[in-house]
């Protein structure tokens, strides 16, 4: 009987042990959230390294974070809008060459300062010597002194320098039932992950639909801080499953969703490339090519950092002769006095520089008006 008893109350104790383990909530199987990444005020192509999440290959990554979709501005006017900014760092340059041309006697002294202060400015060498030869033969043959005169007169000479005649137009519109393709090209720290973004906005703004590739697959924080940009205007950014995928493959695949899904354009990022490594150089050459397999591509923007001077020069053409550039964006030109810049480039390339980047705003992405440019210069 002891037995017996005994027998029961262990399985009593066996059942008690097991009903509070069956209670007990399991932790087996479960994954911790991911932490939520900072989204910036605006985003910057220095933004940290941020976690990301698992998904399908070519897929945009799902978001916990809810953010309001914006309506962006249209683009008309907006380079007029900040030419107040443009003109605090451009202006240094244009008094000094209206103070110089105002001057009683012109002398062979003053033309070589006019020169220097032109070079100075990153116009560059020839396009200098061009400049000063113009206007020593208008001043000759004209016999302007007043200061509305001097103003005018090398007013129409910068803008000339500037190619005013040359095709600004941004090619996004589709065609034959495919979307137009921009691919955005240059090095690192030239800002062309923020630019394809605010490019997005500007494509948006204007009324049409955009889709975004974010090809950058080496730069931890890229496909992050691209989605972002599209989850605030509603674009829908396709990207890779990890970090260090084939960019070609990306890039293809975003063409396809943009065929497929019916968007206007598509803007592919890609990582920046030092121009010295051939290499890297090269793989930008493949991603091209394999994108045209699915479209053409329309249009090749290099993002050139204006403060760079003749540095962005070497660099643009090294690209240009990897891919066939068909506009340059300048970034950061409302922070630098070297204006100049823009005649050097289109002068050394032969293609006209589309957009300026004014500041870190969202909307500071503006088209390049020669004449808008100049007068920020001359106040």
């Amino acid at each position: 009987m002891e037995y017996v008893i005994l027998i029961i109350v262990i399985v009593v104790l066996a059942l008690v042990a097991g009903g509070v383990a069956f209670l007990r909530p399991s932790r087996r199987g479960t994954i911790a959230p991911p932490s939520q990444p900072q989204v910036p005020a605006t985003p910057a192509e220095t933004s940290q390294s941020q976690p990301e999440a698992t998904e399908a290959p070519g897929e945009p990554q799902a978001s916990a974070a809810v953010i309001e979709v914006e309506r962006p501005p249209p683009s008309a006017g907006r380079l007029v809008r900040l030419r107040a900014r443009l003109a605090r760092s451009q202006t240094s340059v244009g008094s000094a060459l209206l103070n110089l041309l105002s001057r009683d006697r012109l002398d062979d002294d003053t033309w070589d300062e006019i020169e220097e202060v032109l070079i100075s400015a990153d116009v560059g060498i020839a396009p200098a010597q061009v400049m000063v030869e113009d206007l020593k033969t208008k001043v000759k043959v004209l016999g302007v002194r007043g200061p509305a005169e001097v103003r005018e007169l090398l007013r129409e000479e910068l803008i000339a320098q500037l190619g005013p005649d040359l095709d600004r137009t941004l090619h996004i519109t589709p065609h034959g039932g495919v979307p137009a393709v921009v691919l955005m090209v240059g090095v690192n720290g030239t800002g062309k992950t923020t630019t394809c973004g605010k490019l997005a906005r500007v494509v948006i703004g204007d009324g049409h639909t955009a889709l975004l590739g974010a090809a950058d697959t080496f730069r931890a924080a890229a496909a992050d801080q691209l989605q972002t940009w599209g989850e605030r205007v509603g674009a829908k950014t396709v990207r890779a499953d990890r970090e260090g995928a084939d960019p070609a493959s990306v890039a293809f695949e975003a063409v396809t969703e943009g065929i497929e899904s019916g968007v206007d354009v598509v803007i592919i990022d890609t990582a920046g490339r030092l121009h010295t490594k051939v290499d890297l150089m090269d793989e930008l050459g493949k991603v091209k090519r394999v994108v045209e397999k699915k479209a053409a591509v329309d249009e090749v923007l290099l993002v050139l950092d204006a403060t760079t001077g003749q540095n962005g020069l070497r660099q643009a053409r090294v690209f240009a002769e990897v891919v066939d550039i068909t506009g340059i964006v300048l970034t950061k030109l409302d922070g630098t006095a070297k204006g100049g810049i823009v005649i050097a480039v289109q002068r050394e390339l032969g293609v006209p520089v589309k957009l300026v980047g004014l500041g870190e705003g969202k909307d500071d992405l503006a088209p390049f008006d020669p004449a808008a440019f100049v007068d920020a210069i001359l106040g």
